[in-house]
């Protein structure tokens, strides 16, 4: 246990020196979306409440970590493309060693996001400072791993070619069927259904509803918790097997 603790940690610090090679990457993942919670604001907040301060920031944070499975995915195909990962299939390394290296070195990624998305929120309003923002930044790290896993399992089953293509599904499907943008309670019951069973709309519910308080916390918390983490195991079990396949081949 101690000797794969320490695999993971050294591979996962190579993985943060690869990020770091990329920093247009890491600003873009930072700027559109912080451009987005400024903009929409600054324009929408007094139409409709969905723009307001309150739920926006915490929208925007798992909006900008949709990003992070288009990152993760590209970060795992090109390893896979090069002579890195097959040097290191001989060395004795297993799967989910490799896969939660992947995962741990893109998780301070995503908690710096989410901080500087709620501190720019805080200062345009004052009310977004409190302990629901410190119960939202920790509940980040959740829904962060669910995209980071689907990032991971594409990367592991796409080229460098294609993953890109088939990561940007994911950045789409939090963005139409999350109801960041929109209030659902003009759709049909079978289309609100079905958005609640994925874990898009769910992972902004979490967000919001722990920055906002909640009624009840079975229904505001733990069931949207409990789904997001359940999408977050399944991805993380698939991209272990796919890689590993990958490595047998």
């Amino acid at each position: 246990m101690r000797r794969s603790f320490s695999r993971i940690m050294t591979l996962a610090g190579r993985n943060e020196k690869e990020i770091l090679r990329d920093p247009l990457s890491l600003i873009f993942m930072l700027a559109l979306p912080l451009f987005m919670e400024i903009v929409f604001y600054a324009v929408f907040h007094k139409l409709t409440p969905q723009f307001e301060m309150k739920y926006l920031a915490p929208g925007i944070v798992v909006f900008s970590e949709a990003f992070l499975s288009l990152f993760a995915g590209m970060l795992i195909a090109l390893d896979r493309a090069s002579a890195f990962l097959t040097r290191l299939f001989v060395s004795g390394t297993r799967a989910y060693e490799f896969i939660f290296s992947y995962a741990l070195s893109l998780v301070p990624i995503a908690f710096v996001q989410t901080a500087v998305f709620y501190l720019v929120g805080g200062i345009i309003d004052r009310s977004i400072f409190g302990v629901g923002m410190i119960w939202g930044i920790l509940l980040s790290v959740v829904t962060s791993l669910l995209f980071i896993g689907l990032g991971i399992f594409f990367g592991s089953v796409c080229n460098e070619k294609s993953v890109g293509g088939v990561s940007s599904i994911v950045i789409m499907c939090q963005s139409v069927l999350s109801g960041m943008w929109f209030p659902v309670e003009g759709l049909s019951g079978g289309m609100i259904t079905f958005m609640k069973c994925l874990p898009f709309k769910n992972a902004t519910d979490l967000m919001q509803n722990a920055l906002n308080g909640v009624t009840d916390p079975a229904t505001d918390i733990i069931k949207p918790l409990l789904i997001v983490l359940a999408y977050t195991v399944v991805a993380f079990i698939a991209a272990i097997i796919c890689f590993k396949k990958k490595m047998k081949a």
